[in-house]
């Protein structure tokens, strides 16, 4: 069991489809505990989807846009629980003219909006998380794409955001290191939750992973991705911080697309070890 009874605070429950609720089934089938956090507005479903898990799991409204949220978070934490071993950054948003069409015709206002959700609220988690972490530290990690590097044809304002988060995460931390606590990123391929299905032209990015991820991708398991996230937030990674760890089959990597031959032979799945030819 990695997690040894560690609680963990998950952020950006909404449905039974995201990341945040696979993640946080994902902590407790490797010994964890969970609290989790959800936009007001999802408070009642998240509860719902609590309940499947365990009716004592406790979900907590929090807009981390909102610092009464936090402040009033970090007292209720302190106060039942004592300390956090880490927290899960799982939230996001941005206004529909801040993905696809003109990046130029993008009304400011939305995009400020879609940063201040996207990348800010890492530091504001963060510094919940330094409010209630115990002396021997924490772990911090929040959900990425691979936006940093290069433009995606539907991205837009949402690409630059999480470029903000990426470089957010590297001076959260430089700073609470001191306090022990790690903070890191995972960078995941394209999964349909609600947020990915509002991306326009989202089938675009799914069929690049079908041409060029080394490993097969499915674009409705987001286990893998909850797996690596447990693993940040464990003692296992006890010496990494500001990282990105890709989980995305490998299609960070690649320079190209896959020859056709190349994707038969992913697709048709590993060779029986005496077919393998030295």
């Amino acid at each position: 069991m990695m997690l040894h009874g560690d609680r963990i605070l998950v952020t950006g429950v909404a449905t039974e489809d995201s990341i945040a609720f696979t993640t946080a089934m994902a902590v407790l089938d490797h010994g964890g505990r969970v609290v989790l956090g959800a936009f007001p507005r999802d408070i009642e479903a998240a509860r719902d989807l609590a309940a499947t898990l365990d009716r004592s799991i406790e979900v907590l409204a929090l807009d981390l846009c909102d610092h009464s949220h936090v402040d009033a978070a970090i007292q209720h934490i302190g106060s039942v629980y004592g300390n956090l071993a880490g927290s899960v950054h799982a939230v996001a948003f941005s206004p529909r003219d801040a993905l696809g069409g003109d990046l130029t015709a993008t009304a400011p206002e939305n995009i400020e909006l879609a940063f201040r959700t996207s990348a800010w609220t890492l530091s504001s988690l963060a510094r919940l998380l330094q409010s209630v972490a115990p002396p021997s530290g924490a772990s911090l990690v929040g959900l990425d794409f691979d936006a940093n590097d290069q433009a995606w044809p539907v991205y837009n304002w949402m690409g630059v955001c999480k470029a903000a988060l990426r470089s957010a995460a590297g001076y959260l931390a430089r700073d609470l290191g001191a306090q022990r606590i790690r903070v890191n990123l995972v960078a995941a391929g394209p999964i349909q939750t609600r947020a990915g299905l509002g991306i326009p032209g989202f089938e675009h990015l799914l069929s690049a992973w079908e041409t060029t991820s080394p490993l097969p991708w499915s674009a409705t398991d987001a286990s893998p991705v909850a797996d690596a996230v447990c693993f940040l937030l464990s003692d296992l990674s006890r010496a990494i911080t500001g990282e990105v760890l890709h989980v995305d089959g490998g299609y960070h990597a690649m320079a190209a697309p896959l020859t056709p031959e190349q994707r038969a032979a992913r697709d048709l799945g590993p060779l029986p070890l005496q077919e393998i030819q030295p």
